[in-house]
């Protein structure tokens, strides 16, 4: 019986409403979802697998509701006792998940996406293949975006650092085998269509006071207004030649900037990817998440 289309679109729903409290993570999960497809089809794993690979990717990070907002959007590098408080989003969101008719889909990717094959991630210090495939996959996928993401203290890498650092880590940090894949996959100009965008054909676009941070629903029309989602700043879209652009308004409103929305438009293009998810179950999973 495929996966229920409401069922899937409250986990998307859901995951889009997390990412829109963080200032600087607009599309992130977009991305990490299709660089996880990405690598899923170059180790030709059936496709309902590779779906099940790309949905995970895009809720990993649910448990990052459970983070507070002076936290998770802190303009400067995160102190030991903050990233602490980071670590835990891993486990809040396997928790937020367990009820959920199809948490098995994702809960792997959700609770493990952190754990690496030395043994030194968290939250459960897994190692080597004892991290289930889609946490070892989207662990190198959510790297990458956060090192060619814009953040508050730094600008985003340029691709070739940011691979280097995947490579230099293969075995550690990051399964060997997919880290190799993964960084051919770059280097062959298969992620340059997903790098620095937030949906197919839109790239982020520049506040011009944070760096490329807004993501622009493609579906937005003509005129309408857009806020920065770090400092608030109001910009309204216009197109020329085809593409996107922001003109500033000059008024700032940083009350409308963080007001959760999700972008229905790309759940639907989502969902309509997702033909052949079935429902899954994990035996052992309570035992696993409360001991």
């Amino acid at each position: 019986m495929q996966a229920s289309r409401e069922l899937l679109k409250t986990l998307y729903t859901m995951a889009m409403l997390v990412e829109a409290r963080d200032a600087y993570t607009g599309g992130h999960l977009w991305r990490v979802s299709r660089y996880s497809l990405l690598l899923a089809q170059d180790l030709q794993l059936p496709q309902a697998e590779a779906e099940r690979i790309a949905l995970g990717g895009f809720l990993h990070d649910l448990g990052k509701i459970g983070v507070p907002d002076a936290v998770l959007n802190k303009p400067d590098r995160l102190s030991d006792e903050e990233y602490e408080v980071i670590k835990t989003h891993p486990q809040v969101g396997a928790d937020l998940l367990v009820d959920h008719p199809l948490s098995g889909l994702v809960i792997d990717a959700v609770l493990s996406h952190h754990e690496t094959p030395d043994g030194r991630g968290y939250p459960n210090r897994l190692s080597g293949k004892a991290i289930p495939l889609v946490a070892r996959i989207v662990g190198i996928t959510d790297a990458f975006d956060a090192m060619t993401s814009t953040r508050p203290y730094r600008k985003g890498m340029p691709l070739e650092k940011a691979l280097s650092i995947i490579e230099d880590c293969s075995g550690t940090q990051f399964d060997a085998d997919l880290a190799g894949r993964f960084v051919a996959l770059g280097r062959t100009g298969k992620l340059d269509h997903i790098l620095g965008h937030s949906e197919p054909g839109v790239p982020m676009q520049a506040c011009l006071s944070c760096g490329p941070i807004i993501a622009v629903p493609s579906d937005s029309p003509e005129g309408t207004e857009i806020h920065c989602p770090s400092c608030g700043g109001g910009y309204r879209i216009s197109r020329r030649d085809g593409s996107l652009a922001l003109s500033p308004t000059g008024q700032r409103d940083l009350v409308r900037a963080r007001q959760p929305r999700a972008n229905n438009g790309l759940i639907d293009r989502l969902l309509a990817e997702n033909q052949r998810l079935q429902p899954r179950k994990r035996p052992g999973l309570l035992e696993m998440l409360f001991g």
